[in-house]
């Protein structure tokens, strides 16, 4: 029975989100994505210089505890008044399932609801299977967005849910 808890990271935890990073990104992106992309991207937002400029510039992140193993990690960062926009949502591929994901979503909802805010939004690209389970907590569609990341395009939905 997993014993999950969340823990308020830091810049000393850049090491643990680029370990789950680099477990996440092939099994999640690798159908959708061109290991090209997937690369670039990853070197773009993942490299420890980015995180820790990330932190510092008003992303907080969360991480996910298994006992004391780091298994997932979110960020979120206020983007307006009342309204938080989840950056980052990530749990390791072996720990899918066993309802780690939903876990440390709440603790992101719970974060931003203490925090002042009343809607969070994210992210998805259109043909990333998590879409469904972010429609079972409650998120619902609200844009379609196109967005260039260097000489690449993430075709993303925009949700949303009120808290």
């Amino acid at each position: 029975m997993p014993a999950f808890s969340i823990k308020h990271a830091t810049v000393a935890d850049i090491p643990e989100i680029i370990a789950i990073q680099e477990k996440t990104w092939e099994p999640t992106y690798g159908e959708i994505l061109s290991k090209d992309q997937i690369d670039y991207m990853f070197n773009k937002i993942y490299s420890p210089e980015a995180l820790k400029e990330q932190m510092l510039t008003g992303q907080h992140f969360l991480m996910l505890l298994n006992g004391a193993n780091p298994e997932g990690f979110a960020s979120v960062a206020e983007e307006e008044p009342e309204k938080f926009k989840l950056h980052k949502i990530y749990v390791l591929p072996s720990t899918q399932g066993t309802g780690a994901g939903k876990f440390l979503l709440q603790a992101a909802e719970n974060y931003v609801s203490g925090a002042g805010g009343k809607v969070i939004a994210l992210n998805v690209n259109r043909y990333n299977k998590a879409k469904s389970f972010y429609e079972k907590q409650g998120y619902a569609i609200i844009a379609e967005k196109d967005i260039p990341i260097g000489p690449y395009w993430m075709n993303d939905f925009i949700l949303e849910k009120v808290l």
